[in-house]
């Protein structure tokens, strides 16, 4: 695409490109703002990306991810998020993706509501968490699992990214894999073959089986002569 950086923006692999402009923008008395080329995220991918979360233009729960376990649920959420924030780290408005932390984060919130049959507010609470980061504290919601046995927990994690633009920056864009196809929740538990009361697994019955002597003595021929 052909335009003049300085009226338009070019747009190329995702990123709007232009060319910054102000005389009076000033540092050590020369104009420092003028040539120098800006990356910016485009409203249209911001629009997109919030998309499948809005009905009617609110923030709305996805049914489809309620069978799911928690951690399941927001760590689709998160891998979501995580992937278009990483992708437009290098913009300098990267923070504009704050719209779409909102309506993602807003939307998980629901859909964990409803699957729990509470609200949102009591979900929230029962969700977020704090997460150190280089640019300090950041809010977050986290579901851990105890693996026991020394081994580390299990953490899906939605957020908690800061919005800052990082010059050095690697964009990594993976194709996507393959769909795969999860069992619900309640499948899965059954197939554990576990009881979660008492814990026993669950026998396999035998297929072996006794004869009663009136059956063996139904199927003996009659004596002859």
């Amino acid at each position: 695409m052909i335009t003049h950086a300085r009226t338009g923006a070019a747009k190329f692999l995702g990123y709007e490109i232009t060319v910054q402009h102000g005389d009076q923008r000033l540092t050590r008395g020369r104009r420092a703002v003028n040539g120098i080329v800006r990356l910016r995220v485009p409203k249209s991918v911001i629009k997109a990306a919030s998309a499948p979360y809005l009905q009617h233009g609110n923030p709305e729960r996805r049914t489809e991810l309620m069978n799911f376990d928690d951690h399941t649920i927001i760590s689709t959420y998160g891998a979501q998020y995580r992937g278009i924030v990483q992708y437009y780290l290098l913009a300098g408005d990267v923070h504009r993706l704050n719209r779409l932390r909102w309506v993602m984060q807003t939307s998980l919130l629901k859909t964990l509501a409803a699957k729990h049959r509470s609200t949102v507010s009591k979900t929230a609470r029962r969700y977020r968490d704090k997460i150190p980061t280089p640019h300090g504290p950041r809010t977050c919601i986290q579901v851990s699992i105890d693996r026991g046995n020394g081994r580390k927990p299990l953490v899906a994690r939605f957020g908690g990214i800061p919005l800052k633009r990082q010059r050095m920056a690697v964009l990594i864009d993976r194709p996507p894999g393959p769909g795969q196809i999860r069992r619900k929740e309640l499948i899965t538990r059954l197939l554990a073959g576990r009881r979660e009361l008492c814990g026993n697994v669950n026998q396999p019955r035998s297929t072996t089986s006794t004869s009663s002597p009136t059956s063996a003595s139904r199927d003996r021929p009659a004596p002859t002569g």
